[in-house]
């Protein structure tokens, strides 16, 4: 019998990206004075600044949506992949804002862009969008899309509580005050070399209640209360120090690399203090990663398609990089990707 050699295992990557921000900008200081304004309190001169390591963020003006920023990142990401929207065939909106509850945002989205593809939402916090990767990835090796768009747009601006009743209802949301908005876009498609090379998630839904948005589901369906991001931050940073070097260990182990395979670190960034931590956690290299968080804040899951539109191009074929999800729930979530 004579040997017959197996066929190429089939490959996904990520060969374009787009983002866009918002172009009015409001500093730590500002956001500060108006809360102080609204509410009465008085808070220790430049408190969000300092708390936070965050000097300014970029925030949505009246008529941008959480769709408008994903078409325009969109937009970009297919202008650089050299793509019209007609072809594409999986449209995935994954973000953890969205213009409503019903219908998917990923339909307005697509009527913007003129597009016919598969169109639907996921949503997991600050992992969706790559949560949306590993799905486009999903669905192309599996045979059901060739090419796909996936697309974030994010407002957590808009869930920041700008005039607290009381210090307690000021310290209950303080995490808000990291946000900014920001749009990301990527497109995954079939490739013959390198892309998306391990993915690897760890969820502990038991502290689902550390933080987050109650308003808009069955539980609070109205109700301005609802609609702002309350939680504990130092609880969060916690579980996420308790959990969260494990499956980077994991990965790093799985794939025998360490740091000096990846040439870019891409980490969900929520305040400077917490980025420091988690370098000092796992030991990756400070030059490694992108550091956004200062200038734009916690963008949510469009932060790590704003740091891969940044460095896209520099990245050379067969570089590798490993991006860090962390999003409310608790997920964990790496994916390592090679330029092809």
């Amino acid at each position: 019998m004579s040997f017959q050699p197996s066929e190429p295992r089939p490959r996904a990557g990520i060969t374009a990206v787009g983002s866009l921000l918002p172009d009015d900008a409001l500093s730590s200081d500002a956001l500060q004075r108006e809360v102080a304004r609204g509410s009465g309190l008085t808070l220790p001169p430049r408190l969000l600044t300092q708390a936070t390591g965050i000097v300014s963020r970029r925030v949505a003006a009246e008529g941008v949506y959480a769709s408008t920023l994903a078409v325009g990142a969109a937009r970009r990401a297919l202008a650089r992949a050299g793509l019209g929207p007609l072809d594409l065939d999986l449209l995935v909106f994954a973000s953890a804002s969205r213009d409503m509850v019903e219908p998917a945002t990923a339909h307005i989205v697509q009527e913007r862009l003129g597009s016919r593809a598969h169109a639907l939402d996921v949503t997991n916090a600050c992992n969706s969008f790559v949560n949306g990767i590993d799905l486009a990835r999903s669905m192309i090796l599996a045979g059901r899309a060739r090419r796909a768009l996936v697309v974030t747009g994010e407002t957590p601006s808009r869930a920041v509580r700008r005039t607290p009743a009381d210090l307690a209802e000021f310290r209950s949301g303080f995490a808000g005050y990291t946000f900014g908005d920001a749009g990301a876009a990527v497109v995954v498609e079939a490739v013959e070399r390198g892309g998306i090379l391990d993915v690897d998630t760890e969820t502990h839904s038991e502290h689902w209640e550390v933080g987050g948005i109650p308003g808009g589901g069955s539980r609070h369906p109205r109700g301005d209360a609802y609609t702002y991001f309350r939680g504990d931050g130092h609880e969060l940073r916690g579980v996420f120090e308790k959990v969260g070097t494990a499956v980077i260990d994991r990965t790093l182990h799985r794939t025998g690399m360490d740091w000096d395979g990846f040439a870019r670190v891409l980490v969900h960034q929520v305040t400077v203090p917490y980025l420091e931590r988690f370098a000092e956690l796992t030991g990756v290299p400070a030059e490694k990663l992108v550091v956004t968080v200062p200038e734009l804040g916690n963008v949510a899951s469009a932060s790590i398609g704003v740091q891969l539109d940044r460095v896209f191009d520099e990245l050379e074929p067969g570089e590798k990089a490993l991006f860090v999800g962390l999003g409310g729930g608790i997920s964990i979530m790496t994916m390592v990707w090679e330029k092809s």
